[in-house]
């Protein structure tokens, strides 16, 4: 490793990480180094499938009791509340804006259109800029189709756009990222078959690759090309998803009563301690405030974490019917 990403990668090491003799709890404050520079809290909130009327006390709740970092996105159809929820914090001298970190997404249907996209982003949120802005899946769709979100075909298989390339999509995210209304651009949900076809092509390399990561699918061929190129992990569904059964795992459970905490808190921390943000979604406010928490793992711990893919096999909870061939190498037959 050349000397500059060696700096570049302990840059986006916690202190509890590279010391972690000297620390047993993590602070709050715990951030990562983009390669653009900016610093990334460790730990976000997600906002994905949170009830609406929820999301706006979440956002309030997560800013009050310490986080510094929302992801949201287009999709998810709550900006207006984490707009709401964000607005709020400031007006009551919680946070400042550039005190936290703000990420949204540009959907399938958008790929021609990303700047409509983010304007429209822009405005549910009432922020002037982004700190983050992701392309959320290599999925270009017809923006014309019978549905501004999920069009489909007659027979049912989706309105694929099929004469535009993520490539192309990505050519015009670096537009926006030289214009200044965001200030960093990044991918989600793409594989090394993705980046390989974008990387070559890209005068910008992506801040960050967004994608499910826990236990059970650890993702380490596109994790560890990502180390290589200096793209940072974000890892969302880091608890696995509604009836995972990670929760009950003995190699869990051995490492939660070793620490003298919960389940959650030792999933969130095994992102952390492999050097990836980490984004737990809940509306429940003691959750939101335990999710915050984290501590520093051994190898001993972090080794019986990765056994458990090994026993129990690759499970993605998050696998959206495209049509596409995403290169996932779990799915592959």
């Amino acid at each position: 490793m050349n000397p500059q990403l060696a700096n570049f990668m302990l840059a986006r090491t916690p202190e509890s990480i590279k010391h972690p003799e000297q620390h047993t709890k993590m602070s709050a404050a715990a951030s990562f180094t983009l390669n653009t520079g900016a610093k990334i809290p460790a730990v976000g909130l997600g906002t994905w499938q949170s009830d609406p009327g929820q999301v706006k006390d979440a956002v309030l709740h997560a800013l009050k009791n310490g986080y510094r970092h929302i992801d949201a996105a287009f999709v998810y159809g709550n900006e207006n509340e984490v707009g709401q929820g964000l607005r709020e914090a400031i007006s009551a001298g919680i946070v400042k804006r550039e005190e936290v970190f703000i990420t949204s997404k540009v959907w399938n249907t958008f790929h021609r259109k990303v700047a409509d996209c983010l304007d429209q982003t822009l405005k549910n949120l009432d922020l002037d800029y982004l700190d983050l802005y992701l392309v959320h899946w290599p999925v270009p769709m017809n923006g014309n189709g019978d549905h501004p979100l999920f069009p489909k075909h007659p027979d049912g298989s989706r309105d694929l756009d099929t004469e535009w390339s993520h490539v192309q999509t990505w050519k015009e995210m670096e537009k926006l990222y030289k214009g200044g209304k965001v200030k960093a651009i990044g991918v989600s949900n793409y594989s090394v078959k993705f980046l390989e076809e974008l990387l070559p092509q890209a005068d910008v390399i992506p801040a960050t690759n967004q994608i499910e990561n826990h236990p059970l699918l650890p993702q380490q061929e596109v994790a560890d090309y990502c180390k290589e190129k200096g793209i940072l992990i974000e890892a969302y569904s880091p608890l696995g998803s509604t009836g995972s059964p990670l929760f009950k795992q003995e190699g869990v459970l051995e490492v939660a009563k070793k620490h003298n905490v919960g389940p959650g808190t030792v999933l969130i921390s095994y992102q952390v301690n492999k050097g990836h943000v980490v984004l737990p979604k809940s509306v429940t406010p003691a959750r939101i405030n335990e999710n915050l928490k984290t501590v520093s793992l051994d190898a001993e711990d972090m080794a019986a974490l990765e056994e458990l893919h090994k026993k129990l096999g690759f499970t993605r909870f998050v696998d959206p019917p495209f049509g596409v061939d995403l290169g996932w190498p779990d799915k592959k037959q």
